[in-house]
Order: C-alpha cells, then sequence, then structure tokens
C-alpha cells in the first residue's frame, strides 16, 4: 500500500486515501438499512472499486428509494428484512459469519446499530473497546487529521482511553499514514453557580 505521509501535499488528503484504498481488492461491505437516498448512494458510490456492497434492509423500500433517485440495483445482492432494527441485528450476523468485512451504517439511528454491534454474546467486540475517528481534511494542515471519540465513549476511564488511542494509531499506520504523532485533549468542566439576582 501507498505511504501516504510521502504524497505530494497538493492532493486531497481524502484523495490519497482512496488511492491507497483502490491498490487492494474491493472488501465485501454490510450496509445496515440504506432506506435514503444519502446512504443509498453513499452506498453505491463507494463501489467504485473500494467496496462490494451487500444490502440489508426491505426490499420493497430499498426498491422504492431506488426507483425514486434513478439508482440501478439489478447487480446488487439485498437481504431482505422488515425494518431497522432486524437490518442492525443481520448486518452484525453477516460480518460474524465472515460474509462481510466491513460494516457500513445506513439511515438507522446510530444507537440502534450500536446496540448490536456491542451487544455482549453476540456483537462484534474485540478485546479492545470499540471507538469511532473522524478523519479530517483540514486545508491548513499537512498532515490527516484523526478526530477521535466524539461520539460513542461519554465518559472514559484510563483503560477506555488507552483503547481510544491505539484504535487510532492502528487505523493510521494500517491506511499507510505512517507513524502518527498523538495529542490527547480532554475537555475542562467548569461549575456553574447560579446567583439569584
Amino acid at each position: 500500500m501507498t505511504d501516504l505521509s510521502t504524497t505530494k501535499p497538493e492532493q486531497s488528503k481524502y484523495d490519497r486515501l482512496i488511492a491507497a484504498a483502490r491498490e487492494v481488492a474491493p472488501a465485501v461491505t454490510i450496509v445496515a438499512h440504506p432506506c435514503d437516498e444519502t446512504s443509498l448512494q453513499g452506498a453505491l458510490d463507494a463501489e467504485n472499486r473500494l467496496i462490494v456492497p451487500v444490502l440489508v434492509e426491505p426490499a420493497a423500500r430499498i426498491q422504492t428509494v431506488a426507483a425514486e433517485n434513478g439508482l440501478d440495483l439489478k447487480e446488487h445482492e439485498i437481504v431482505d428484512v422488515p425494518n431497522s432494527h432486524a437490518a442492525a441485528a443481520k448486518a452484525v450476523v453477516l460480518v460474524r459469519e465472515g460474509k462481510g468485512e466491513f460494516l457500513m451504517k445506513g439511515s438507522l439511528h446510530t444507537d440502534e446499530l450500536m446496540r448490536d454491534v456491542t451487544a455482549p454474546a453476540t456483537g462484534l467486540r474485540t478485546e479492545r473497546r470499540v471507538s469511532h475517528i473522524f478523519v479530517m481534511d483540514v486545508p491548513d494542515h499537512a498532515d490527516t487529521l484523526f478526530i477521535t471519540d466524539a461520539a460513542i465513549n461519554i465518559s472514559p476511564d484510563l483503560d477506555v482511553k488507552r483503547d481510544i488511542v491505539q484504535n487510532a494509531i492502528d487505523l493510521g499506520t494500517t491506511v499507510g499514514l505512517g507513524q502518527p504523532r498523538v495529542v490527547i485533549h480532554s475537555a475542562a468542566r467548569r461549575r456553574v453557580t447560579q446567583v439569584a439576582a
């Protein structure tokens, strides 16, 4: 894979990540409930040499969304489920069974999907805590920035913080960003005291 730490600075950081991803075979990606135009179009756009989407959702609903937006689903595998809850559960099962390498969120709520992802007996847990990473292309900053964890871990203890940082380091090195530099930032809570007038 390309070492993204040495590519041309004028090239978009996202373009560099996409170019690196195209150097490997497309990954089968289980897409949970892409039942609106944005999430369905996103899955189909990513298919361009990046993923092979397997769409898990109510079949009639996705056909309606596709027809309304001029999207062609003829070549795509659709796993028919009755609703978003069932889509989340089935998507996790398919990944656990090795029928997909990645899990992609569609138009269901994050907490709905994460409930199945983090289920102790049937989820996708590993020995490390699950965390979330924003990949940021800041124009005046030379490096790709990973911001974590702004969505899943609300009040992490020291062990969880260790896992969050290690997850970000592993992702950065896996996608070819070279040796990372880590900055720990924590919001400070201030107590506000109301004074009666």
